[in-house]
């Protein structure tokens, strides 16, 4: 992890939140190259998901919502954890995770009796701070989109079996937060409600389990490091009557990667007693309303992000460290060079072929140092492929192409080098 940390911020991909006053606790910024990683991913994700599929429309719901929707959705009673206190050092954290009774912080023994903490941010809407202005952060994408149910219907031509995705912000004031990305107190997520009749729950159960594996092997990362954790009745979501966590072999540890629930109809169900709306869905065959049954999977991308590194990261060449992204994930796609900075013939030529090519491709232009250091440089960010344009290049019009995992170099004709890179990328 310390390795990962390290090339993060020396390289542009995340860097501590508000660092020049002291940072703030567990909050992280993406850089240049970071929030080019995180985008490719959300773009996958809802090119897949939502552009792909003719069953799935999107949604972009607000942060801020009216705070009956929280009483509804249960998260005003439900949505907490156990908070004790060590006696010694009043050190906070959560009961459940600290399986050896000794305080993380000091080693003390004593402990306050366990109370449940809400995880939800609270502030206030208008300029008094009083009880009835109390607003909250939503704590998951979900709710927006169960509350635009009827808008969603009345809208479109959708039908049972159908999904709604959001890709968001969400907001939870964890009690003990930590490593790295991996748990964050803002943080975004990747997230389908999936309405279907509830007869057939336990086959599309089944069909979004296998839809999340095959997107976790896309992605590049070995299968043989996701474990499914079958969650227990005692200590699934108060929504859930069923609940399977991906969890990943982070190098911390077998830790949740990404979450796939049966909700019933309980979030439809509340919304309208608590609204007074109907939020029914009419079937058009048998003019029957009923409550539509939620598969929910869920995709954290911050938590992506880390798994995604964590799987590329290689510094077994002890000349270089690589990070072995797939091509549609790489923050740059290609990276052109001039041999020498200092010939302007080479130089002309090379922005020729880098003006060309990010016009395709999100694409890096180097011409500092020797050109081992400059592959090396590459090599670290995750850049597939490097064009070099050299002596030989003016003479025959060809360029080296060289490729980040094999190393392997090729000669290519000008020419053809957009067909040739359209082939690999």
């Amino acid at each position: 992890m310390e390795k990962i940390i390290s090339l993060a911020k020396r390289r542009g991909f995340i860097f501590p939140s508000s660092e020049i006053y002291g940072g703030l606790a567990n909050s992280y910024d993406y850089g240049p190259l970071g929030v080019e990683l995180k985008n490719n991913i959300k773009n996958l994700w809802w090119e897949r998901f939502v552009h792909r599929r003719d069953d799935i429309v999107g949604l972009d719901s607000t942060l801020i919502m009216n705070p009956k929707v929280w009483e509804a959705s249960g998260h005003l009673k439900e949505f907490s954890d156990p908070l004790v206190e060590c006696k010694k050092c009043h050190t906070r954290f959560r009961e459940d995770e600290n399986d050896t009774l000794k305080c993380p912080n000091c080693g003390g023994e004593d402990f306050s009796e366990a109370k449940q903490f809400n995880l939800m941010f609270k502030s206030f809407m208008g300029p008094a701070e009083e009880s009835a202005n109390i607003v909250y952060f939503r704590p998951e994408t979900a709710q927006g989109m169960f509350v635009d149910f009827k808008n969603v219907l009345d809208s479109t031509r959708v039908s049972l079996p159908f999904g709604i995705a959001q890709i968001g912000r969400a907001f939870r004031n964890e009690i003990t937060p930590g490593n790295f990305i991996f748990r964050l107190r803002e943080f975004e997520m990747m997230e389908i409600e999936y309405f279907v009749q509830e007869k057939e729950w336990e086959r599309w159960f089944e069909e979004w389990r296998k839809e999340m594996l095959a997107w976790i092997k896309d992605l590049g990362i070995d299968l043989q490091k996701v474990h499914e954790h079958e969650i227990s009745e005692s200590d699934r979501a108060h929504y859930s009557k069923r609940t399977i966590d991906f969890e990943y072999d982070f190098p911390f540890g077998q830790k949740e990667l990404y979450g796939l629930a049966y909700r019933t109809d309980f979030d439809l169900k509340n919304h309208e007693k608590f609204s007074g709306e109907n939020l029914k869905y009419r079937d058009p065959e048998t003019n029957e309303e009923f409550w539509p049954h939620v598969i929910e999977p869920t995709w954290g991308v911050d938590r992506t992000v880390l798994a995604v590194l964590a799987e590329a990261y290689d510094d077994s060449d002890p000349e270089r460290i690589v990070l072995r992204l797939k091509p549609e994930l790489a923050p740059y796609k290609v990276a052109v060079f001039p041999l020498l900075a200092n010939k302007p013939e080479l130089v002309d030529l090379a922005r020729q072929i880098y003006n060309e090519s990010r016009s395709r491709y999100m694409t890096a232009w180097d011409d500092r140092g020797n050109i081992g250091k400059r592959y090396y440089a590459q090599d670290e960010i995750g850049t597939p492929y490097c064009v070099t344009v050299d002596f030989q290049s003016l003479e025959d019009q060809t360029v080296t192409v060289r490729d980040r995992d094999s190393m392997n170099q090729e000669r290519v004709k000008i020419e053809e080098l957009a067909d040739y890179l359209k082939g690999k990328l």
